[in-house]
């Protein structure tokens, strides 16, 4: 990049083509000049000279697009300044000149030239003079400025197959590097011979001397060398260090052209002659040189061409190891060049680290240590110069540590192994813990049906003591009755006797004893009745008894004003009068009698009115002021395509449709058994010769009636049965078996019963438990009844007071809306609760199963369980016709293991029936109209978006919590001082993690099509800004530090 620089300082020397008469006036001066010469056209003939000065730019469509959008004035200077770097001189102005001096005849005397009439000589003397006086390095500059000014046409005319440019440039260029190698050869062996003579003969010391290679000895005395070296001489050639030089800047011109990348990377002589230049005594050429190896490794397929010309420059320059010369230039320098460092140790960098094989990667960094790097990567480490402290780490990030990777290759085996030992761990408690979850399931729903038991017989328990009692009662009143009227006729006997006494007292003697036998008469009859009277009464019979066993005879009236409200009997709820318009809240309403016997007949509402308060709650959701709310195939198996040609036979006759063969023909090649098996293991009932799988495809190839019909009279007209295709006969074979049909359906049953058992028994279970926690819960009692009280505090003085809703309406609670829009009546309700009624957030805690229970229906299970009994009828029947048969016996098996089960699984879908139809009424709902995953699913749904209310009050808060600091913050100049203070650390910190995130990406390498004008130069800026890292060098980087500060830690504590 610096010869880049320096080239463009140097050309505003030399006369740009076309512009010999403005030379040392600035950039301004020149468009004013051409301006004033050149009028503005008009506007088609602007844009149409316009379109054609982009075309010749060749740019992106982007830039393109961005240069469309100029205005005028613009444009017209873009085109002056095309047109004043248009070339006046054809590329084969340049190429001649580089013949010329290329050419050995052209050097021969102007005497020889007019002694000799022979045609080539006068050539020769003719290119002499084309040359002139200029120098090869002036005509060389020439051409670099014309190749990095002038037009895209003009590079590919100097590059198409007419000119053959490159090969003419690459072609001086190896010139030049052999005279330059010569003359570098002479000076060492004038100094060596000066040394011998001074301090005696001896050997050279070393191959390398003052920055440059020495070359190999057999080129110093080649006659073709002196015959070149004379040639120079004679034509005036400037100096080969120069020409080099320059010849890599023009080389570097094309490479930036997207025709010319593609020519140079694919010129093999001219990458190696780039890679020779490094021989160069100058280390800014050095640099300039390893910029451009170093951007042709970022394109792919340039890394493999790199590799080879130093293959090659270690076979021309007879090096031991290949890089030996670079590293000598870059470890034992004579004077210490920073860009040309840079650029080494960016070179080095890039041609380890850019190939995508780790292994060749490692080769690649041994290879460089091998020669010294890391040793003198360790001396440079307190280097003062930036621009190398980063290349030299970015090469230190994207090292390999072989024994750091193969240290954490161990512990990621051993953590991998750990990782997988601790998931079979997981998966076997997972086991664990569905196991108990399903036993948990089963002794749940066994305890529930016991309940369930215990409960009826507790029921009836209780209406036979209410009976006896009843009975008992009335007997005893009965009793009690009876003795008070015989104590009230003995009373009177007595009073009677006592009058009779006295009567006797008062008659004459005589008188007296007609009266005392009269009255004993009496006497003794008054005692037989008073005895008849006092005897103990056979008891009556019972009260006649009513259907519904209570007794016909009614009670007594209680008195007046006494008179108790009949059972079940609601309390009249008043109407809520609300200060403000409120929302309606669009729920389901009970009517009062739909409410007894559920959930709501036990829950008062009015008494929260006490303990929430509503007022907030007004203010909160009144509406007026934001305006009214307003709620609201065939399956094709390719036979068509490809016949078989046993369907094709013409022998075979086939009594089936054609789309029914096919399928008869499919089934029976998957079935692979002989049709005597078939018939053998249908008649036995064999699901070991027969799998399911068989079995199923049997009862779809199962001949109907007129089948059967129709292979009777094919056999009973006495026709051939051997004509019929191979189908027809299997289909013959089994109309023959007798009731194939049962026996198939009993093989499907009897195979699928014991799966079916097992698929249905859980979500028994699951309905039994989920219908039991959520009936006993209290929690999501409390939680109804604060929801009843806002929506008839809602609804009350519009609709009227409601005694209970509809589950379905807890869906509407996020449909109403607070008059700001911010909340609904739902996170309202939530943030009441955790204010007032902490303990219900966690109410989901006591509806268990209910996630199982939603997926379920039990409209489903009950139709599978009368599947189930179905076929289990059907066994027994088959059973039964079969007696004693010998087949008997699988059937006998299958009965006696499976009766039990399905009398279980009837018994506990019978409970799962009731428990959830008991379930569902005590919620004010219909078993006939709302499924299990219907009920079940609406009170996940609750729960979920309960507890996402909860969040989103609490982030509410959190929010409105910060907010309130922030206005309570004192506002002095220090506060203020600070949080600038504080937003500058953050936003540097962002820019750190920022520039991180940047340099740890990874630079992709650029495919030779993706190549585009000006992709050279990109690179070029790119590296120079951001060096070369591979995406895992960061890792690697963090390790490091952490090592090197353990370390450090570690030198301290021996200090110390």
């Amino acid at each position: 990049m610096g010869a880049s620089h320096s080239t463009k300082s140097e050309s505003p020397s030399i006369p740009m083509e076309g512009t010999t008469t403005i030379t040392n006036k600035s950039h301004g001066n020149v468009r004013a000049s051409i301006r004033t010469k050149q009028p503005m056209p008009d506007s088609s003939e602007l844009e149409k000279r316009f379109t054609k000065v982009l075309a010749s730019m060749d740019l992106p469509p982007d830039k393109a697009k961005l240069l469309k959008q100029y205005d005028d004035e613009k444009k017209w200077d873009i085109i002056c300044d095309q047109e004043r770097v248009q070339a006046k001189d054809p590329p084969a102005h340049y190429l001649n000149k580089l013949r010329t001096y290329l050419d050995p005849k052209a050097s021969r005397s102007s005497r020889a030239a007019l002694k000799m009439i022979d045609t080539i000589c006068f050539r020769a003397f003719q290119k002499r003079k084309m040359v002139g006086d200029a120098t090869s390095t002036q005509v060389l500059r020439d051409l670099e400025i014309s190749l990095r000014t002038n037009h895209i046409e003009w590079v590919r005319e100097f590059l198409d197959d007419s000119n053959q440019g490159l090969d003419h440039l690459v072609e001086y260029l190896s010139f030049r590097l052999i005279m330059m190698r010569h003359e570098q050869r002479l000076t060492e062996s004038r100094s060596s011979s000066e040394e011998r003579l001074a301090g005696g003969a001896g050997p050279a010391s070393s191959p390398t001397h003052n920055g440059y290679l020495r070359p190999a000895l057999e080129m110093i005395d080649s006659p073709g060398v002196k015959r070149r070296s004379k040639h120079v001489a004679k034509l005036n050639m400037g100096e080969a260090k120069d020409d080099i030089h320059v010849c890599i800047m023009c080389l570097r011109a094309i490479m930036n052209n997207k025709y010319g990348f593609n020519m140079v990377i694919q010129h093999r002589e001219a990458i190696n002659c780039i890679a020779l230049s490094l021989m160069h005594k100058s280390l800014r050429t050095k640099a300039l040189v390893l910029e451009l190896l170093a951007a042709i490794c970022l394109v792919k397929g340039g890394h493999e061409i790199i590799l080879c010309a130093f293959d090659n420059f270690k076979e021309v320059c007879h090096e031991k190891r290949r890089f030996h010369t670079l590293m000598e230039y870059f470890i034992n320098y004579e004077v210490f060049h920073i860009e040309f460092m840079v650029a080494c140790m960016q070179f080095v960098n890039i041609v380890v680290h850019s190939v995508e094989d780790m292994n060749f990667r490692v080769h690649l960094q041994y290879e460089f240590t091998k020669l010294g790097l890391d040793d003198y990567l360790e001396k440079l480490r307190l280097t003062e110069s930036e621009e190398l402290q980063i290349q030299i780490s970015a090469y230190l990030d994207n090292v390999f540590d072989v024994a750091a990777l193969m240290e954490d290759s161990e512990t990621k085996t051993a953590a991998l192994e750990k990782v997988a030992e601790l998931d079979d761990e997981l998966g076997h408690a997972h086991d664990r813990l569905a196991e108990l979850e399903r036993e948990s399931l089963y002794k749940l729903a066994e305890l529930e049906t016991e309940l369930t038991t215990l409960r009826s017989e507790r029921d009836e328990l209780q209406e036979n003591r209410r009976q006896v009692d009843e009975e008992v009662n009335t007997l005893r009143r009965a009793v009690m009755q009876q003795q008070q009227e015989s104590q009230n006729r003995q009373s009177m006997l007595e009073s009677k006797i006592m009058e009779l006494e006295t009567l006797t007292r008062t008659l004459p003697r005589g008188a007296t004893d007609d009266c005392c036998g009269c009255s004993q008469r009496a006497a003794q009859r008054s005692l037989a009745v008073s005895a008849r009277w006092l005897c103990p009464l056979p008891q009556p019979p019972p009260p006649l008894m009513t259907a519904n066993k209570g007794f016909c005879a009614p009670a007594p009236p209680p008195p007046a004003g006494m008179m108790q409200a009949p059972d079940g009997a609601m309390t009249i709820k008043r109407k809520v009068q609300t200060k403000y318009k409120l929302p309606t809240l669009n729920w389901v309403a009970l009517k009062p009698n739909q409410v007894r016997g559920t959930i709501f007949n036990e829950l008062d509402d009015d008494k929260l009115h006490s303990v929430i308060d509503f007022s907030d709650f007004e203010e909160r959701f009144k509406i007026g002021v934001g305006g009214p709310l307003t709620n609201g195939t065939s399956v094709v198996d390719g036979l068509g395509s490809f016949p078989s040609k046993r369907f094709k036979r013409t022998e075979n006759v086939s009594l089936l449709e054609h789309t029914r063969l096919r399928n008869i023909a499919i089934s029976r090649r998957k079935i692979e058994i002989p049709v005597e098996k078939v018939i053998g293991a249908v008649n036995s009932l064999d699901l070991k010769v027969l799998s399911l799988e068989n079995v199923e495809l049997l009862q779809r190839m199962v001949p109907t009636e007129q089948e059967t019909k129709t292979y009777k009279e094919y056999v009973g007209s006495k026709k051939n049965v051997n004509l019929l295709t191979e189908e027809d006969k299997f289909l013959m074979q089994l109309g023959k078996v007798e009731r194939i049909s049962t026996k198939l359906i009993i093989m499907s049953y009897i195979g699928n019963f014991f799966d079916n058992i097992h698929f249905i028994t859980p979500q028994i279970h699951a309905i039994i438990s989920a219908s039991s926690s959520v009936k006993s819960s209290k929690k999501l009692r409390r939680v109804l009844e604060i929801i009843l009280a806002f929506g008839n505090y809602l609804n009350s003085s519009k609709k009227g007071p409601a005694y209970g809703f509809k589950l379905q309406s807890l869906d509407t609670l996020l449909d109403t809306k607070s008059t700001d829009k911010r909340m609904c009546l739902l996170h309202y309700i939530v943030d009441t609760i955790r204010n007032k009624f902490l303990d219900l957030l966690n109410f989901e805690s006591e509806l268990m199963y209910i996630d199982k229970a939603a997926v379920v229906s039990l409209e489903n299970i009950m139709t599978d369980v009368h599947e189930l009994e179905k076929g289990m009828e059907l066994v027994r029947k088959e059973a039964e016709l079969r007696g004693k048969e010998k087949h008997n016996t699988v059937l006998k098996d299958f009965l006696a293991n499976s009766e039990e089960k399905l009398r279980k699984l009837k018994a506990d879908a019978r409970s799962a029936q009731e428990s959830f139809r008991e379930c569902v009424e005590y919620f004010g709902e219909s078993p006939r109209t709302v499924d299990a995953n219907t009920f079940f699913s609406l009170l996940v749904r609750f729960a979920r978006t309960f507890k996402v209310a909860d969040q989103e009050n609490e982030q509410r808060r959190r929010l409105e919590l910060a907010a309130l600091e922030a206005l309570n913050k004192p506002s002095d100049e220090v506060m203020k001082r600070n949080k600038l203070n504080q937003k500058k650390q953050q936003e540097a910190v962002i820019n750190e993690l920022k520039c991180k995130t940047r340099l740890v990406q990874e630079k992709k390498l650029l495919h030779q099509d993706d190549v585009y004008n000006g992709a050279l130069e990109d690179i070029l800026l790119g590296l120079k800004s951001e060096p070369y890292r591979r995406a895992d060098a960061v890792r690697r980087s963090q390790r490091r530090r952490i090592d090197n500060n353990r370390l450090s830690r570690t030198m301290e504590e021996l200090e110390l």
